[in-house]
């Protein structure tokens, strides 16, 4: 047993001077999987690692895992909905959000263009779409693609072979692909 998955058991069973232990020795690793996030924002972004690790810990709060696995998917899927949920506020104050009205026929409509956050949010509008369909390639999307598990590790966290853990990657992939394109083709 690491002493990751001893230190989430003593958590668990309500010692704080553990959680802070836990805290000590998984913090580089959050900021490591937070710097491979922030990565793929756009350059200029207020946001930082430290403060991305910061609420992603608060918010895996009182939560349980089983394991070390357990808990470093746990915490990049925070990391995950706290930069969709970013991209979703600038997206809305990009489209307007409490502006003024202003009359279509006097304004000149600029081509269009994606963003970062526009494909953040049409990979998380994909995602849950594959999930509504089955949850556990979803699941096993966000091992491999945010969390960053190998074919595996990320296996083992499902509790299935390796063998149906790729096939199931090939497919999640390709389904992903062809339903952002066709979001992406479907006017709104």
């Amino acid at each position: 047993m690491s002493d990751v998955t001893r230190l989430l058991e003593a958590v668990q069973l309500g010692d704080q001077a553990a959680g802070e232990q836990l805290l000590g020795i998984v913090y580089q690793e959050l900021r490591q999987l937070a710097r491979a996030k922030m990565a793929l924002e756009l350059p200029g972004n207020t946001l930082q690692p430290t403060a991305l690790v910061h609420e992603a810990w608060m918010r895996l709060g009182e939560a349980r895992f089983q394991n070390r696995a357990h808990f470093f998917g746990a915490a990049a899927e925070a990391m995950r909905r706290i930069l969709i949920e970013r991209a979703r506020r600038k997206l809305t104050a990009k489209r307007g959000a409490g502006a003024e009205h202003v009359d279509s026929d006097d304004i000149e409509i600029a081509a269009p263009g994606g963003t970062k956050e526009d494909e953040l949010v049409a990979v998380d509008d994909a995602l849950k779409a594959l999930a509504a369909q089955d949850a556990r390639k979803a699941e096993l999307v966000k091992l491999r693609h945010f969390v960053g598990l190998t074919s595996e590790q990320a296996a083992e966290v499902l509790g299935i072979s390796k063998a149906t853990a790729d096939r199931e990657w090939a497919f999640a992939r390709a389904w992903l692909f062809r339903e952002i394109k066709r979001t992406r083709e479907t006017p709104n």
